[in-house]
């Protein structure tokens, strides 16, 4: 199938209503033993020898679409053509709190979503995988994804072997900079604490999406950090604050402030970065020497889902290593199918090509050596830590 170049938006700049589901993640963090399922009573009768269909939640802008028909999808239609599936493909995840909110209520009530397939951050993926809420996959029936997934998505600490999980997208939280404003390289965590940045760095405000890079910045490995760790950052932001070094917290609003110039270094996300770049080349993305943090928003199967066959397949099928490769190169967000760097390489127009040698897609060794996975929050150490992080932050 023909591969197409990138659109002009992504996803997340639709995103983070943050600090908009505390109660529900607290609920969800505190692992309810009521709401807990245990795996005898996660499966329903599946339908999907019979009912050649399935609901497949995920969030806006974040599947490939055709430039002349906005409404079609063409990954997603081949593979309809190819299998007789019907998929009914709602965008209706705008926040990971939010849409736990939104179907909660069903899955601690031993009760269908309506959906067969749903995306959410891995952050939040630990918590339905905790309170028994997804079922576990067939990897019989997924051989793509036995063969294809990238080695360091394989094992995240909340879903040892990805038993429940299957990364969608994965990506990098780093620093995002100007150097022609800056006039210098930033290197380091350290460095957005230079007196020249005075008032002109934003940090992002989600307790989830900031602390494992300010982690990284102290030399913590944020596969076993402590509550210590955490407490340590939390003094340095506050003493950042108090100083005026932080112009505020943001969602992806830091992507306005960082075209308009109000802000020259921001935490940031590397899909968004490759946006801002066709804009304005200026615009840099570090993985500090120390490292970032390298996540994931995976594809999970909820509790009593009807067509669980039909969404193995289809999730099988995007691991293909060229259909891998035409989603790259529109959503840019690093690519958890490695192979699909070889198909981008021999694509025929130069723009698309040249995707393949973006180490923000495909991780170089050297990058890859400074990128890790954080540990999640667990339910216990939840409710304390986002009463501090959210005080700093505003919240």
């Amino acid at each position: 199938m023909p591969l197409k170049t990138i659109p002009p938006l992504t996803r997340r700049t639709l995103i983070r209503a943050l600090g908009s589901g505390a109660v529900l993640g607290g609920l969800a963090g505190c692992g309810v033993p009521a709401a807990y399922v245990r795996p005898g009573d996660r499966a329903a009768t599946d339908l999907s020898a019979t009912e050649r269909r399935l609901v497949w939640a995920n969030w806006p802008l974040y599947i490939d679409v055709d430039e002349e028909q906005p409404s079609r999808r063409p990954t997603l239609e081949a593979f309809e053509r190819r299998t007789g599936i019907s998929v009914d493909y709602v965008e209706e995840i705008n926040d990971n709190d939010e849409f736990f909110g939104k179907v909660s209520p069903a899955l601690m009530n031993h009760q269908s979503t309506g959906r067969d397939l749903i995306v959410v951050s891995d952050w939040m993926a630990a918590r339905f995988v905790r309170l028994g809420w997804v079922q576990e996959m067939d990897r019989a029936r997924q051989p793509n994804v036995s063969g294809y997934l990238d080695p360091q998505l394989r094992s995240p600490a909340f879903d040892p072997g990805r038993r429940c999980t299957v990364p969608w997208q994965s990506g990098i939280t780093g620093i995002a900079y100007n150097r022609r404003r800056t006039g210098r390289e930033i290197r380091r965590v350290a460095d957005l604490w230079a007196s020249d940045l005075k008032g002109r760095v934003t940090l992002l405000s989600g307790l989830d999406e900031a602390f494992a890079l300010l982690m990284q910045g102290n030399g913590v490995d944020i596969g076993r950090w402590t509550a210590d760790d955490f407490h340590t950052v939390c003094d340095q932001v506050e003493q950042q604050v108090r100083r005026g070094q932080i112009r505020r917290f943001t969602g992806n609003d830091y992507i306005k402030d960082l075209s308009s110039g109000d802000v020259l270094a921001c935490q940031a996300y590397s899909g968004d970065v490759i946006q801002l770049q066709a804009d304005d080349p200026d615009i840099e993305f570090v993985v500090p020497e120390e490292g970032a943090e390298l996540w994931a928003e995976s594809l999970m199967i909820p509790n009593l889902a009807r067509h669980k066959a039909n969404a193995e397949r289809l999730i099988d099928y995007y691991y293909e290593p060229e259909v891998a490769a035409e989603l790259a190169a529109w959503v840019n967000y690093v690519c958890p199918v490695p192979s699909a760097q070889d198909v981008l390489a021999s694509a025929g127009d130069p723009e698309t090509a040249a995707l393949a040698e973006n180490p923000l897609i495909f991780p170089d060794r050297e990058m890859r050596g400074r990128l890790a996975i954080a540990r999640d929050i667990t339910s216990a150490e939840r409710a304390e830590f986002a009463r501090r992080w959210n005080r700093i932050a505003g919240l």
